[in-house]
């Protein structure tokens, strides 16, 4: 299976236009690769199938650290086939996030043959740049639960007596959220240099409209948080709006040197 999989290495032509291929060779070599990325998803999600017992255990104990001993918690299953399917949906998720990786490679071993050597450029230079803040976000993400959590569970205080009942596996996925929503978050320094070098937005332009530049970030940063609680809005916007402005001056910088060495673009 694994030399199948693995085919799909090739030699990288540096001319896209010495690359010519019909339309049934495109759609043919992207139902590989699309058969290739089922595949490795079917492997991983089996072998998440084994593994999630420990790690929903994980994300369980670390999502209740946050609300109070006093308080009623229970997780009651309403159907006999709800532990069943749960599993099922866990071991998904599991085989989703391990797939991920290898599914953006095949993308771009499909994209990358049409576009030219400075195109690619500007890519190879930011996926593990990517890669790393999108990490760094989901670590975040990860410290703020307690926190988030127990914000929430604060207001119970004010209703004695009651009790919270809630499906198994609910605080989970909601943990997940807020750790994907947190690394998805963090690859906005990432688009604001794509949109710079492509010329739609100038270190100028945001140097004259910082304000509502900030004031965008904080509004993503509160939609895209799961929770909406300001605590963890608060985590995700500060550290963005610091990578958003540094990453405009890395923007700055390249022009400036780009401009001073126009031989730059022809290099590879």
């Amino acid at each position: 299976m694994w030399p199948y999989i693995f085919s799909g290495f090739r030699r990288r032509v540096e001319d896209p236009e010495e690359f010519r291929a019909t339309l049934g060779e495109h759609l043919e070599e992207f139902r590989t690769r699309v058969l290739r990325v089922l595949g490795v998803f079917v492997v991983a999600a089996t072998i998440g199938w084994f593994i999630e017992m420990p790690l929903y255990k994980l994300l369980n104990e670390t999502a209740r650290a946050g609300l109070p001993s006093t308080l009623d918690y229970k997780e009651p299953f309403n159907t006999i086939t709800q532990p069943f399917l749960l599993q099922l949906k866990l071991a998904a998720y599991i085989g989703l996030a391990m797939s991920l990786p290898y599914a953006v490679y095949e993308l771009w071993g499909f994209v990358s043959p049409g576009l030219k050597p400075s195109e690619r450029r500007p890519v190879k230079f930011l996926a593990p740049f990517s890669a790393s803040l999108f990490f760094v976000g989901c670590y975040l993400g990860w410290l703020s639960i307690p926190a988030a959590f127990g914000w929430f569970a604060g207001f119970f205080e004010s209703f004695p007596g009651t009790s919270l009942y809630q499906e198994p596996g609910s605080l989970v996925f909601l943990v997940v959220k807020i750790v994907l929503s947190f690394g998805i978050g963090f690859q906005l320094p990432v688009v604001t240099f794509l949109l710079a070098k492509l010329g739609l937005i100038t270190p100028n332009m945001i140097a004259q409209y910082w304000r509502q530049a900030v004031v965008t970030i904080f509004f993503l940063a509160a939609a895209i948080t799961p929770t909406g609680d300001p605590f963890t809005m608060l985590i995700m916007a500060l550290p963005l709006t610091i990578l958003f402005f540094g990453s405009l001056m890395v923007v700055k910088l390249t022009t400036k040197q780009e401009l001073r060495d126009p031989a730059l673009d022809s290099l590879d």
